[in-house]
């Protein structure tokens, strides 16, 4: 059975698994759950990532990260979906929490931030936020 919508899949299970304290998380892996792996390594949400292959499939595997016993992430969203692709320019690109949070984009040079990408003034895929 194929799935619909993977990257909510992943989100879920990152919700899911700091609910209940785990160290870490797996999953089917792609290139783009790697691509938001990285970003939200490279911002500090999540301690690491890895890309294991057993027989034909992939997983990826992300180690949580947790402070004073409660996880770094504290909210976790899918923004667009693939029944509605939300995209945006990089002047209309949302700032969460007066940019103490994450918005995480997809563009032509690849999956950032949105600070990078409104940096770089390029919009795109407006992925999910996270604080």
């Amino acid at each position: 059975m194929s799935m619909s919508d993977p990257i909510s899949d992943m989100l879920t299970r990152v919700r899911n698994a700091q609910m209940v304290n785990k160290v870490s998380v797996v999953m089917p892996s792609s290139r783009v759950k790697a691509a938001i792996a990285q970003v939200l390594k490279d911002e500090g949400y999540i301690e690491d990532f890895s890309v294991h292959t057993e027989r034909s499939h992939t997983q990826l595997q992300l180690s949580l990260k947790y402070y004073a016993g409660r996880p770094v992430i504290s909210r976790i969203k899918r923004i667009s979906r693939p029944s509605r692709p939300i995209y945006k320019s990089a002047r209309n690109i949302p700032q969460l929490m007066n940019g103490l949070g994450t918005v995480i984009v997809s563009t032509t040079k690849g999956v950032m931030t949105d600070r990078h990408a409104r940096s770089l003034g390029i919009g795109g895929e407006i992925m999910c936020m996270v604080e």
